[in-house]
């Protein structure tokens, strides 16, 4: 492995260190050793603000002990991926900020499988949610889409679990790192996946997860698809911001209708009023993936 990507993954593992204090760390990095031009991605902020290179947060890099973690996650099947690596999913290049890094475990052909869509909802998930699932989801593997989703409890658990049952493929991305699911009760499901689908974090493997890498994480799921499905939600609900993300990312976003006396579907329904597809079957979302 080359010092560039050393550093990169380097930088990744200092806690603290913000998503553009990266970049402008590595910009300068890039400049000294004309490795590759920034501007090749289309995908950095402007920014004033500089690094010094007695920075205290960056002097304490070992090359050595990277290389040694590393050897240690590949052990444990946990393979790194640099958004300068060639199997970076290309789609999640596009999001304002992209992660630097992957921590992956499982199969990384899903990574370039396509269409992938997220499936969002409720921590509180409803016969209705479980239903709708259950109705949708057989066509939409049938055709090959893979199914992205946060592993939270509630309809993210329901959608792996229904993906997994109904013979298609599944990528969770999680909060905090590998070493640390969350919630514990889908543990097993994680498990399960590791070996069979895959499992994805932009936090190095023993982060625990803190309270702001949810939302965060929700970029990752829109960012990897091609599209966006909420399936119940509250208003103010999580999963309204990856259905902003979506939009943002210039994604599809889906939405499923629901009674007007369940609060679960007023933030699906809201969705619908400001131009979300209202999705009653899996044909409605496979026309608009063009499948």
């Amino acid at each position: 492995m080359d010092d560039f990507r050393k550093k990169l993954i380097a930088l990744i593992h200092h806690a603290g260190l913000s998503w553009n204090t990266v970049y402008q760390y590595m910009k300068k990095d890039l400049a000294v050793h004309g490795e590759l031009p920034f501007n090749q991605y289309n995908l950095f902020p402007s920014s004033t603000s500089t690094i010094t290179s007695n920075d205290p947060s960056l002097t304490s890099i070992h090359l050595e002990h990277i290389s040694r973690l590393i050897e240690q996650y590949e052990k444990n099947g946990i393979k790194v991926i640099t958004i300068f690596d060639q199997n970076y999913p290309a789609l999640l290049k596009e999001i304002y900020q992209p992660p630097w890094v992957l921590f992956v475990k499982g199969d990384l052909s899903l990574l370039e499988k396509q269409p992938k869509l997220a499936v969002v909802g409720s921590r509180q998930a409803t016969q209705y949610g479980r239903n709708a699932i259950g109705l949708m989801f057989p066509p939409l593997v049938e055709k090959g889409v893979v199914i992205v989703s946060g592993l939270a409890k509630g309809i993210d658990a329901l959608a792996h679990e229904y993906a997994i049952n109904s013979g298609g493929k599944t990528i969770a991305v999680i909060a905090g790192g590998l070493y640390h699911i969350y919630p514990r009760e889908n543990a097993e499901i994680a498990k399960e996946m590791m070996k069979s689908q895959l499992v994805i974090s932009e936090y190095p493997p023993d982060t625990k997860p803190l309270r702001w890498h949810f939302p965060a994480r929700n970029r990752i799921i829109s960012g990897l698809s091609n599209g966006t499905f909420i399936i119940e939600a509250k208003r103010k609900s999580g999963s309204l911001i990856t259905a902003n993300y979506a939009v943002n990312e210039g994604r599809e976003v889906f939405s499923l209708p629901g009674s007007i006396f369940n609060h679960n579907s007023l933030g699906t329904n809201d969705l619908i009023k400001q131009g979300a597809k209202l999705v009653m079957c899996s044909e409605d979302i496979l026309e608009e993936l063009r499948l």
